[in-house]
């Protein structure tokens, strides 16, 4: 794949400008929008793996970022269909109603694990969807009530259906890789990952995919800032990243975490069609035997792991 041409854009972290909420919320919603929607009862998911029993926005249920990924060697797979609709029933989750989806937000990383339950959800059938944009931190700095009453839902029946219109497969990749379909690839992670200095614990080589762009899902954020910024230029993101008429783009990191952040950026907020996440992303992908870009040396890469890429 002939690799894009990259065109700066001053000031990425200004993306996009406000999304009309569907159904009074929408894709992100701010602490302020979340307290005034109680009156449409959404289901509130705080995905967080700590913290919920010492305080929680009130109604919340407590739905573990866990739940919704893959085991330890490969995180970043999706569970099983049916595992997915036995979580989504014991937590009393009813695609009928809207979900907001809250994190921690004490991280830009963190936003992640919010766009990626967004992501699940959205696949499984669900449509009201929304994330709290600066999750819990955000919640709590805007002085809103936190409640330690812990929440039992009660279970729903559902039957679940995966739409794989937002997802790309290892074998879908590897087609594009190997020049038999296209896609435009867009490496979510930190510089140091894409250049084959670092690589994720789980991942059997460092490098990227061939043809891939670096898009740092950090540049979705003001500099020290844990809300990712909704305003900004459209038409100069696609235009960096080469996006025409009816192309398919692939968001892919090293576990389908970091690239979710890019997939809801793209996707929800700047509604860009035709863009999907690669779950299990580079750390499935590196252990079948398709080909690589920016893969060290032996030698270089044993230096690069000594070093910490430094």
């Amino acid at each position: 794949m002939t690799r894009l041409a990259f065109v700066p854009l001053s000031g990425l972290a200004a993306l996009f400008a406000s999304t009309a909420f569907a159904a009074d919320l929408g894709p992100l919603v701010t602490p302020a929008e979340l307290a005034a929607a109680s009156a449409d009862a959404p289901i509130i998911l705080d995905i967080r793996a700590k913290g919920y029993a010492e305080g929680h926005i009130e109604g919340a249920v407590s739905a573990p970022y866990g739940l919704f990924r893959g085991p330890e060697e490969n995180p970043g797979a999706v569970p099983p269909v049916e595992k997915l609709e036995e979580t989504y029933e014991s937590l009393g989750l009813d695609p009928a109603r809207p979900v907001v989806i809250v994190s921690q937000g004490d991280t830009d990383t963190d936003f992640g694990a919010a766009a990626r339950v967004y992501w699940t959800l959205k696949s499984s059938g669900f449509t009201e969807l929304s994330v709290l944009n600066g999750g819990a931190t955000a919640w709590a700095n805007a002085g809103l009530p936190i409640s330690t009453t812990a929440v039992t839902p009660a279970p729903t029946d559902l039957t679940i259906t995966w739409n794989d219109t937002w997802t790309a497969d290892t074998a879908a990749v590897s087609d594009v890789v190997a020049g038999k379909s296209k896609a435009i690839l867009v490496d979510a992670r930190p510089p140091a990952f894409f250049e084959g200095k670092k690589a994720a614990p789980a991942a059997a080589r460092p490098g990227t995919l061939p043809g891939a762009q670096n898009l740092p899902y950090t540049e979705f954020f003001r500099a020290g800032a844990t809300a990712i910024n909704p305003t900004g230029d459209v038409a100069a993101l696609k235009a960096r990243l080469g996006i025409g008429a009816n192309d398919e783009v692939v968001s892919f990191c090293n576990t389908g975490h970091w690239a979710a952040t890019d997939w809801f950026a793209l996707s929800e907020l700047a509604g860009i069609e035709n863009v999907r996440l690669y779950p299990a992303s580079m750390v499935e992908y590196s252990h079948t035997d398709g080909e690589m870009a920016n893969q060290p040396g032996l030698f270089t890469n044993l230096l690069n792991q000594l070093t910490g890429g430094n």
